[in-house]
């Protein structure tokens, strides 16, 4: 590896350590129907976000929040001392991208075979203080 590529590899890992996020894996529902939950919530107040969430009627919303729910305790481990209603957390990003498809054969008419994909997808949130972000724009 190039020392250029390496030192722009650490740079990443440095941001990455200042980062509150979790991610959901295999979460075996369809991408598009995740997208929808997840825009919901993106660049909303957590609090709010968790109300999204809890009242939505889509099965998707579930596993969405127990992602958050994780990302909240992910902030509190690398901000002790500091409270969660305090310092106004939101969701900064949210994204759904396509995970591994499993393929299946359904029967069909005259000895032919369907070929049916069960999606899934994995789930990213990025939970930050919107007194921090904004600090960091100046």
């Amino acid at each position: 590896m190039g020392a250029r590529k390496r030192e722009s590899a650490n740079q990443r890992k440095e941001e990455k350590k200042n980062k509150s996020f979790a991610v959901l894996r295999n979460c075996p529902t369809s991408p598009r129907k995740m997208r929808y939950v997840v825009d919901l919530i993106r660049g909303v107040e957590v609090s709010k976000a968790l109300d999204i969430l809890k009242f939505s009627n889509k099965e998707a919303a579930g596993n969405v929040e127990k992602l958050l729910l994780s990302a909240i305790a992910n902030w509190q481990a690398k901000n002790e001392g500091v409270r969660v209603e305090d310092s106004s957390l939101i969701v900064k990003e949210a994204f759904v991208d396509g995970g591994r498809m499993l393929k299946r054969l359904r029967t069909a008419p005259q000895g032919r075979g369907y070929r049916i994909q069960k999606r899934s997808n994995h789930v990213t949130l990025v939970v930050d203080s919107a007194i921090s972000s904004a600090t960091q724009t100046k």
